[in-house]
């Protein structure tokens, strides 16, 4: 490592001259710093029950076309009519939003996340996702134009 070089602006702000390869180091280690440090914390949030650890088969399924909701509640061991029951509404309305045949409202959805343990994300997500994908194939670039534009 090299020396570092203190040089004062004429305005008084002191500023610290070093080599390159000095710096990078320096950000290296910055960034190792702030690894460890968000490791640290995802340790402590698994030892304190604040998050959990979410097996590969999940995600998976998270990630393909199926419904999260269903995915969900599959996880946690739940059947049609005990998550219903839990969110208050019927079985055949939930059955209806996991097969994609009704839409839940915001408050259905966010006490189906409520019984699941979830962030309400974790379910809407993938609706507006689709949503979003749905309007890009007929929009026009002129119609993205102007949604920038508003």
């Amino acid at each position: 490592m090299t020396m570092a070089k203190l040089i004062t602006t004429p305005g008084g702000e002191e500023l610290v001259l070093l080599a390159k390869d000095d710096y990078e180091r320096l950000v290296d280690a910055a960034e190792n710093l702030a690894d460890i440090a968000a490791y640290d914390e995802a340790k402590r949030k698994l030892a304190a029950g604040e998050d959990e650890m979410i097996p590969s088969e999940i995600v998976d399924r998270l990630l393909s076309e199926e419904h999260p909701l269903r995915v969900w509640r599959e996880y946690r061991g739940l059947n049609v009519k005990d998550l219903a029951q839990a969110a208050q509404i019927s079985p055949s309305y939930l059955s209806q939003i996991e097969t994609g045949r009704r839409e839940g409202t915001l408050e259905t959805m966010a006490r189906l996340a409520r019984a699941l343990r979830i962030d309400l994300d974790d379910l809407v997500r993938h609706a507006e996702e689709e949503k979003l994908a749905a309007f890009t194939e007929w929009a026009s670039p002129e119609d993205d134009e102007r949604c920038r534009n508003l």
